[in-house]
């Protein structure tokens, strides 16, 4: 693991501005920077970074967090991968945490892999174009299929000749462990324990993780050949796990991301070719049936899949595995089926950019429908397979249900009943049946049927107007949210000779307390650290460890308008931008919150009143003079005058 004090020199050294003006073009305004949001699309600029603060903030999709959330949201990676990608950027020597030797060997085995695989991608590069075997029987094979050199080096493709151990010599003269050789499987063992390359005479498809290292290799025979498989891949290993892969994914996660769809095809060389053709959010998942992991992957970048296969029945059968665990994961899938025996790679070249985009856009049908009819038309009119088929479907169907897919459930049942001529009102049952024996299995306890049946029931009801009560919370909140607000900003400043601002503010809320939870755990949060001489600012309280409290100090200490600086140009000697009107902000912000909680005070008192012994009105009575004094007081200061 990651020391802290490595973690904690990453922060120090990370600047925001830095790192998100490697991706977004920042134009300064005033003490921030805004542009246009990265994920989502937009034309008015509403992404504001704040440098002070350390954090960013969307007004349009809402997005927001620090320097490290911003990496891993944009490239997808994991906490540690994002700390590492950020060590490397500002030179950080990475300082592990003392782990067991078991973890020791499992992290040094993989750098060694990354290490003997990054040496392998230059080797095979140079075969490939620096070297006359490579020209002559290689790289014109490459390009009398219609790859260009530049896609070649963007994929890092090379060549591997047909020498008995070329590599696997390169390799141990460069003092690379040999015990790990074949583990990374560019050497294979023959007799006497003798180590001889793997991938002779073969294409090399280098495949990438999501961090841009080599995880592995995909090699392929040249031309037609009759002494081994067509492709042979890496061997699974410490950082190699085909579940968990998809080729192209490191090339093409930006322009799924901004096209919103995720092309999937088989092979390596179909991505390579319509990324040549400039359709870059394209992904292979090696002919091999899709797995959850793969399919979670695209689902970090999109909830839009759709799977361009051959036309033939083996391409519509690998089409249709895996489809029940895309639909579980709320992916909406189409299929496309290239014509004429052809697949993508060869079907680009052969009618051109455009028209393959044509044909796409107007070819793609949904998966659920597709299935239904490929089956019905294998059933033909055989009555026991057609309800085989009605199970399966519903099967099938059961598997969306998640409470935001509902509409889209019930539209599927629709078009599937009328396609199988069946009862709409029975598939329904069907498909909840599915449903309730999926639960009952996964749950021991017996509130399986009620969490079903309370699923459907929350998908069916429409969204409450706020009423009165809800608008006075949100009232409420609001103050509290400025209360924290200028604790944030200003807690830490001097308020007289003995005391700061957190201390004013502490003594004046002594007895009141936040009526939104969440709000009210910030700022115990915040008075358990100043408390312990800790300092709290918004930069050091976004590292706290809920998240919910991360996302709520951003949304409090980023505003989407900034004073212009235009106005002291305007009001010369007014002073008006840079005027410190701290104290008057914290004050007033005191006030109001006061005067909103003793106006609920009243109103509470009011009705206690109504109902009230005789005992307790005159109690009541001389409680609702002192809340109207105190009232009073606060309207007096603020120059307010009371209507009611």
């Amino acid at each position: 693991m990651i020391s802290q004090n490595t973690i904690q020199q990453i922060f120090n050294r990370a600047d925001i501005i830095d790192i998100v003006g490697e991706f977004v073009k920042l134009k300064k305004r005033g003490t921030n920077y805004i542009g246009n949001c990265p994920f989502h699309n937009e034309k008015t600029p509403s992404f504001t970074v704040s440098p002070t603060k350390e954090i960013y903030k969307c007004f349009g999709c809402g997005k927001s967090g620090r320097a490290i959330d911003f990496v891993m949201e944009h490239e997808k990676y994991s906490y540690p991968e994002a700390l590492r990608w950020l060590a490397a950027r500002y030179n950080i020597e990475i300082e592990e945490t003392e782990a067991s030797p078991e973890i020791k060997l499992q992290q040094l085995t993989s750098e060694s892999l990354y290490a003997i695989n990054n040496f392998a991608q230059k080797f095979f590069s140079e075969q490939l174009f620096d070297t006359d075997e490579g020209k002559m029987i290689a790289l014109s094979y490459l390009k009398e299929r219609g790859f260009r050199e530049d896609i070649l080096h963007k994929f890092q493709i090379g060549y591997n000749p047909d020498h008995r151990d070329g590599l696997t010599k390169a390799l141990l003269e460069n003092q690379f462990n040999r015990e790990l050789l074949p583990k990374s499987g560019l050497s294979a063992v023959r007799n006497n324990d003798e180590l001889v390359d793997n991938y002779r005479n073969r294409i090399i498809f280098p495949i990438h993780g999501n961090t841009g290292k080599i995880i592995g290799f995909g090699a392929r025979v040249i031309g037609k050949s009759d002494r081994g498989p067509k492709y042979i891949n890496t061997p699974e290993n410490e950082i190699y796990v085909k579940s968990r892969i998809l080729y192209g994914l490191y090339q093409a996660r930006m322009a799924i991301d901004k096209a919103k769809e995720c092309l999937l095809v088989e092979g390596y060389t179909d991505v390579v070719s319509l990324h040549q053709a400039g359709i870059e959010n394209v992904v292979a998942s090696g002919g091999t049936s899709l797995t959850t992991d793969q399919i979670r992957l695209i689902k970090k970048y999109t909830d839009n899949l759709t799977i361009i296969y051959d036309g033939d029945s083996a391409g519509v059968k690998a089409a249709l595995r895996g489809l029940d665990m895309a639909l579980e994961e709320g992916l909406n899938v189409r299929l496309v089926l290239i014509p004429d025996n052809e697949d993508p790679d060869s079907y680009v070249h052969k009618v051109g950019v455009s028209a393959f985009n044509d044909f796409v856009a107007k070819s793609k049908k949904d998966f659920i429908i597709f299935q239904l009819e490929v089956m019905l038309k294998e059933a033909g009119t055989d009555v026991s397979k057609k309800s085989a088929v009605v199970n399966q479907v519903a099967e099938t169907l059961s598997k969306i249900n998640k409470a935001e897919d509902f509409t889209k459930q019930q539209d599927y049942i629709r078009q599937c009943s009328d396609l199988l001529r069946i009862d709409e009102a029975g598939l329904t049952n069907l498909v909840n049946k599915y449903k309730r024996d999926k639960i009952a299995k996964e749950e021991k306890k017996g509130l399986a049927q009620e969490e079903l049946n309370q699923q459907l029931k929350e998908a069916e009801q429409p969204e409450d107007v706020l009423d009165d009560t809800s608008r006075l919370l949100v009232q409420d909140e609001a103050h509290e949210r400025n209360i924290l607000r200028v604790l944030l900003d200003y807690g830490l400043r001097t308020w007289d000779e003995t005391s700061n601002v957190a201390d004013y503010i502490f003594s004046e809320l002594e007895h009141f307390h936040f009526e939104t939870p969440i709000l009210e755990k910030l700022f115990e949060a915040y008075k358990d650290a100043y408390e312990k001489g800790l300092e709290p600012t918004t930069k050091s309280m976004l590292y706290h460890e809920d998240e919910n409290i991360r996302n709520l100090i951003i949304s409090i200490s980023v505003t989407p308008f900034e004073l212009s600086q235009k106005w002291d140009e305007v009001l010369e000697g007014m002073n008006i931008v840079n005027r410190d009107t701290s104290r008057q902000d914290v004050i007033m912000s005191i006030r109001f919150y006061k005067l909103r909680r003793i106006k609920k005070m009243i109103e509470e008192n009011q009705r206690d009143i109504e109902h009230a012994s005789t005992d307790d009105f005159k109690r009541l009575l001389e409680i609702h003079k002192q809340l109207k004094e105190a009232e009073q007081e606060i309207t007096t200061q603020l120059g307010t005058v009371i209507i009611k």
